[in-house]
């Protein structure tokens, strides 16, 4: 154990390379899974959080995101995040996607959503979160991760394939 924070714990190990040469591994285990929400309305219209990325130094456009606890059932999390980060409730919900968000260094998982039949409440951002909402054209949405304006990995995934899922494929 080389480091460990209420989210992420840190490990490295002693290997041996491919070539038969002592090496290390360092892998970065998170204690959470990722979820992510494509809430679309019945027009096809849908929200993006914005908020300022500390790791990143700058302010960025992502899909509704969180995380779920291992343990708590993936569904459930992804319905609190919606509803923490935008104010939705929905009716119906589909899992779309299972991504292994960064595989060369850690084990985190990310779990993408569609969400529809949506009401509209308060939403409720974590103390840790100061967060933009902005509700935009799907194929706006698709446009900004074209662009280069949406960059979050599991944004951009959840989106192509929400994309390619709507034009039937």
């Amino acid at each position: 154990l080389k480091y460990e924070n209420p989210w992420i714990r840190v490990t490295e190990s002693k290997v041996i390379n491919p070539s038969g040469g002592d090496g290390i591994y360092g892998v970065v285990h998170f204690k959470n899974r990722a979820v992510a929400v494509i809430p679309l309305d019945e027009d096809n219209n849908t929200w993006i959080v914005g908020q300022y990325r500390y790791t990143l130094n700058q302010f960025e456009w992502e899909v509704v995101e969180g995380g779920c606890p291992h343990g708590e059932d993936l569904l459930l999390g992804a319905q609190r995040e919606l509803e923490e980060e935008a104010g939705i409730i929905a009716s119906d919900w589909n899992m779309i996607m299972e991504t292994q968000l960064s595989n060369s260094v850690s084990d985190e998982w990310g779990y993408t959503f569609v969400a529809r039949g949506l009401t509209y409440v308060e939403s409720n951002p974590e103390e840790t979160e100061q967060l933009h909402i902005k509700k935009l054209p799907f194929e706006e949405v698709f446009q900004l991760a074209m662009r280069g304006e949406i960059r979050d990995g599991l944004s951009v995934a959840s989106i192509f394939k929400v994309k390619l899922m709507l034009e039937g494929n």
